[in-house]
């Protein structure tokens, strides 16, 4: 074996395992990074060379919390544990972080960026982006940490490409386009540039440019891409607010099919598609959500691991018409140690339920009661406009057309969207 000596990742932090180990887990954090496909599989060809390698077994389980990647969580957080003795200071406070933030102890990983601001793994793991779910509630929180790691990275490409998706959080949408521009240069196949760049389109309102760009990245240096479901449904994002219905149909039967996504993206991204695809005016023929919930499965329809799966385990089983589902789903969060689970997930389960049972009105009510703590669910602005869009279709059922004009009207005033403008005028009163 080796250690401070010897085999060090990209980030100059020692290794304590063989070289070929060595090689195979930093090709997988590259890849995890980047956000490029099979980087769980390159983590763990690590421990095909050296089984004893602590910081694989601990990366595989963080992945198999966090990605749905399908891996042991717990035998490779008890090897992680039992071997950690024999590592250097960094990996056995890296395996200590990952153990207690799958416990939902966030602290010990704080601190150990603190001491290890370059460990890329743990500080991707931070801030909630398309790979991780973060390690706080608070916004601001996650940003202040990547922005004080910033000193430690430079111009360093990925580094660049994640303060872009700060700055896109922080709607400095301008500053984000040009922080992803500058990674992409950099690395063309960098995921997390790629990503900013997607959200500052579309905040923007740059549908036509920002399709055109994502289209040509998916189908060229992103095609190798883990969540590529995931800038497809970008894409589709682009096509639904331009009121491009044929596009969007286009874009799932070749794209976005649950049975392609991997892991938890049948859910997030397709599930997430179809809903609000389903709720824009002049829709048809709208493929149901039966198959994004066989392929999510009922543990995590029910039993969600973070708030973020919550919110869209419960949108997929009000589509689906399983109200039974949802009170399950409900009874579950109302109870759940994480606060979150308890005071965001579980109301916003009572509404859906309203909405389902046909109390549209109530159900707008309530929707626009939780509307301010929403953000503690994770996951983006873009994302989380689904909640918004349920509302303003609980609204309509309602028959209170002027409280659906205010909505509509404020998102009109946030970016151009042909497909809200087509909705403000479906509530025109009859």
């Amino acid at each position: 074996m080796t250690g401070p000596g010897g085999c060090r990742d990209d980030y100059g932090y020692p290794l304590t395992t063989s070289a070929q180990a060595a090689e195979a887990y930093v090709d997988g954090v590259r890849d995890l990074l980047r956000l490029r496909r099979d980087a769980h599989v390159r983590i763990a060809a690590a421990l095909a060379h050296d089984p004893t390698f602590a910081l694989a077994h601990a990366d595989l389980a963080l992945l198999g919390h966090e990605m749905c990647v399908d891996v042991d969580i717990a035998s490779r957080l008890d090897d992680a544990r039992r071997l950690a003795g024999r590592a250097s200071d960094r990996e056995r406070s890296h395996v200590h972080a990952v153990d207690r933030h799958l416990q939902g102890e966030h602290a010990p990983l704080l601190a150990h960026l603190v001491a290890y601001p370059r460990d890329a793994v743990l500080l991707s793991v931070a801030m909630p982006t398309i790979a991780f779910a973060g390690v706080t509630e608070v916004p601001a929180h996650a940003w202040a940490i990547v922005e004080g790691a910033g000193p430690s990275y430079g111009n360093d490409a990925w580094y660049l490409g994640l303060l872009a998706f700060v700055r896109q959080e922080q709607r400095r949408y301008d500053e984000a386009m040009a922080l992803s521009c500058r990674a992409l240069a950099a690395d063309p196949a960098s995921g997390h540039a790629a990503h900013a760049r997607a959200h500052a389109h579309y905040e923007k309102g740059d549908h036509v440019e920002g399709l055109s760009w994502m289209d040509d990245w998916v189908s060229g240096v992103g095609a190798d891409t883990e969540s590529l479901t995931h800038f497809s449904w970008h894409a589709a994002l682009h096509e639904l607010s331009l009121g491009d219905l044929d596009a969007v149909r286009r874009r799932y039967l070749t794209q976005l099919q649950p049975r392609r996504a991997v892991g938890c993206r049948a859910l997030v991204d397709t599930g997430s598609l179809l809903f609000r695809w389903a709720l824009t005016p002049d829709a048809d023929d709208v493929p149901d959500l039966e198959e994004v919930a066989r392929v999510t499965g009922r543990g995590v329809l029910e039993a969600p691991a973070t708030p973020f799966l919550g919110l869209h385990a419960a949108i997929t089983l009000l589509a689906i018409g399983d109200l039974d589902g949802l009170r399950r789903l409900g009874a579950r969060c109302g109870t759940h140690p994480h606060p979150a689970h308890r005071e965001v997930v579980a109301p916003l389960v009572d509404a859906l339920c309203a909405l389902g049972a046909g109390r549209a009105s109530e159900a707008a009510d309530r929707l626009a009661a939780l509307a301010p703590t929403t953000w503690r669910l994770g996951g983006s602005d873009a994302q989380r406009e689904i909640l918004e869009e349920a509302r303003i279709a609980a609204l309509l059922r309602a028959e209170r057309y002027d409280d659906a004009r205010i909505v509509l009207d404020r998102r009109l005033d946030r970016r151009p969207s042909p497909r809200d403008a087509r909705w403000r005028e479906s509530a025109l009163r009859p």
